[in-house]
């Protein structure tokens, strides 16, 4: 071959290449890949994303508008927003390696329960708190049965991934059964195994270090709606009933005045002997924010959206009679419809307290030692159901 030939052929190779790059950075940039820095796009393996610490509305606003879901006060055009939807709640993680989690700052509420084997889960119901723009939800994982008697008082969406037990499988105790109670209950489920990307998708660099499979999935609070809206699943449902028809609300109060705030003290406890170690609770009382500050593990316990340690303005803790493993798959069943005692830490104050929830879909309610519903100061509240016979020390 003559040198003029391989001349020609290398210009020719080089202008190939030259000619594919540009287009195929051209295409991804414009399909939002890593050089697109817009904040509402959802991006995969770009660590570049800031925080949501702008996930704030003008503090000039005035906070007129009560959340029924916490007491909270929000600004109307938030509440706009949420008057279009319906409580979402969301199976979310607490294994070791799956912290921080995403979102848990910005639910109304969050319930706290052992999934298997001493490791909790969350259930963050999310309504008011992300009204204001998308929020990322993070790990989400599988449904369990006590849940969803809680998931049932809001009529709620109900997001995980998938759960235990379908109807026809053999190997999981019937009452442990959660997809099969998701059906039976007409849950409206937004399980992720009949959700597609970009609502949900497995994000492997979510965090900082490698982590197994099960603790990669990331879920948008501004697609889910979207996806609910299609089923016909907004404020109200596809036969024009609205969620809050036979919803009983809780009472709310503003905070206490700071000279009538307890001394700051802490709040301990792990949900089975000898878990102390990872998933040992602390909630430590600040006195001038009047709020209860979470560590789990002994570390403060941040949500990565925000970067802030986990704060609640109540506790309430709700022992309920635990019964299991039931099966070969270690599933557990707590009792949490009927009655029993609990725990109140609110305004750097404890106080015995009894909960009742009547049937499957009525609210479950507090009380104080003379019978009279508790009155909850506004802001996110943390629901903890223990074992009967758990130490809560304080």
């Amino acid at each position: 071959m003559k040198k003029q030939q391989l001349w020609m052929y290398g210009i020719l190779a080089v202008a190939i290449y030259l000619i594919s790059t540009g287009v195929s950075t051209a295409v991804f940039s414009y399909s939002g890949g890593a050089t697109n820095t817009k904040k509402s796009a959802i991006k995969i393996n770009d660590k570049t994303t800031k925080p949501l610490k702008s996930f704030m509305v003008d503090p000039a606003i005035p906070r007129t508008e009560m959340c029924p879901i916490n007491g909270k006060m929000y600004t109307k055009q938030e509440k706009t927003t949420w008057d279009t939807r319906r409580p979402l709640a969301v199976m979310i993680e607490n294994h070791a390696e799956a912290r921080p989690q995403s979102g848990l700052a910005l639910a109304d509420i969050v319930y706290e329960a052992v999934a298997e084997g001493g490791v909790s889960r969350f259930m963050g119901i999310f309504y008011c708190g992300i009204a204001a723009g998308n929020v990322s939800l993070a790990p989400v994982r599988s449904a369990r049965t006590y849940f969803l008697p809680w998931v049932l008082e809001y009529d709620a969406l109900y997001n995980h991934v998938g759960g235990a037990g379908r109807c026809e499988d053999d190997t999981v105790d019937e009452r442990a059964k959660a997809l099969c109670q998701i059906d039976q209950y007409r849950i409206k489920d937004m399980d992720q195994f009949g959700i597609s990307f970009p609502t949900c998708y497995r994000n492997y660099d979510r965090l900082d270090h490698p982590v197994a499979t099960e603790h990669t999935m990331v879920c948008q609070t501004d697609k889910l709606y979207a996806l609910a809206a299609t089923r016909g699943w907004t404020n109200v449902d596809s036969k024009g009933i609205s969620w809050d028809k036979k919803y009983e609300p809780w009472v709310f109060k503003d905070d206490a005045k700071e000279a009538d705030r307890g001394a700051a003290i802490s709040i301990s406890f792990v949900a089975w002997k000898g878990y102390e170690k990872e998933y040992g609770v602390k909630w430590t009382y600040d006195k001038v924010k009047n709020a209860y500050l979470r560590e789990n593990g002994g570390v403060a316990h941040a949500d990565l959206e925000t970067e802030e340690q986990l704060q609640a303005k109540a506790i309430v803790v709700m022992f309920a009679k635990e019964t299991g493993p039931v099966d070969d798959h270690m599933h557990l069943l707590y009792t949490n419809i009927g009655s029993g005692n609990g725990l109140l830490f609110q305004d750097g104050v404890a106080t015995k307290i009894t909960w009742q929830k009547l049937d499957r879909t009525a609210r479950t309610v507090f009380s104080d030692p003379s019978g009279k519903e508790i009155t909850f100061t506004r802001g996110q509240i943390w629901v903890e159901m223990l074992p009967i016979g758990t130490t809560v020390a304080y």
